[in-house]
């Protein structure tokens, strides 16, 4: 903090944003909103270069080693999940998914693309290792649903994916501009994963041809079939983090939405 304050000058004032890292600050003058973060990822350049993120302002290396970055504070809000409807967020996610400069920079910076078959191997050997009360008859049937389909979601698609399509996560300007901010969970992958997401957790069913078209795809089986497997494996992904947490409420909760998929894709 110390430092941050030396870099800025006494006319900021610095508080921290909040956040599991606790890296993340506001910096604000009389004139001026700024929001700071610690060793952000270089790839926050090419995402404020892109117009997917609040612009960054400046990049400093500080004396011991640490690299700050500064985006603007926008005067804006999040969006309501009733607004994760809005044509607008289907158009900005199919931008991020077909941005090759995207792509390379997170190829660049270390990031493979996450295959479906690693996938499911790492989940099934946690779930091998979990004692037999915290493995529900539901986990050993996404488990089996997963195996069956392995053959057929396979897609040569990869794009950047967000991966956490949380409506808290889309920022609306006051002059109208979306956003897609905290991308420290950015993968390569299906853009299944984040396609599914938002339509299982915002899109009433009867309006996913209409999203999916603001999106610029059709629905089709093999679409659904993706996106119901990287849906099923991240909740039996969440159900054995939160077990190992001992949450055992927050794991209730998860195992309810893996049924409804399980009982979803019966239907399919």
């Amino acid at each position: 903090m110390k430092s941050l304050e030396h870099t800025l000058g006494k006319e900021y004032t610095i508080t921290p944003a909040g956040g599991s890292t606790g890296e993340a600050y506001f910096a604000k003058s009389e004139t001026k909103s700024l929001f700071l973060k610690r060793n952000s990822s270089p790839f926050l350049a090419v995402l404020s270069a892109e117009g997917i993120v609040p612009k960054l302002v400046w990049t400093k290396r500080m004396e011991n080693g640490d690299v700050i970055t500064a985006q603007e504070v926008l005067d804006g809000r999040e969006l309501t999940p009733e607004e994760m409807k809005h044509p607008k967020v289907a158009k900005l996610l199919s931008k991020i998914h077909h941005s090759t400069e995207l792509l390379d920079m997170l190829m660049r910076i270390g990031k493979k693309p996450l295959k479906p078959k690693e996938i499911f191997i790492e989940l099934k050997k946690s779930v091998d290792q979990n004692s037999v009360e915290m493995v529900h008859t539901e986990i050993h049937q996404g488990i089996d649903y997963l195996e069956k389909m392995l053959p057929d979601i396979d897609s040569d698609m990869q794009v950047v994916c967000h991966c956490d399509m949380n409506h808290n996560n889309w920022l609306l300007s006051g002059n109208g501009q979306l956003y897609l901010i905290d991308w420290d969970n950015a993968r390569v992958g299906d853009p299944a994963m984040d396609i599914g997401t938002v339509l299982q957790s915002y899109i009433p069913e009867n309006e996913w041809n209409y999203w999916l078209e603001s999106y610029g795809v059709e629905k089709n089986k093999q679409l659904i079939n993706r996106m119901y497997w990287y849906l099923i494996a991240e909740s039996i992904s969440y159900i054995n983090w939160h077990n190992s947490r001992f949450e055992k409420k927050e794991a209730a909760q998860r195992l309810k939405e893996l049924k409804r998929l399980i009982q979803r894709v019966s239907e399919y």
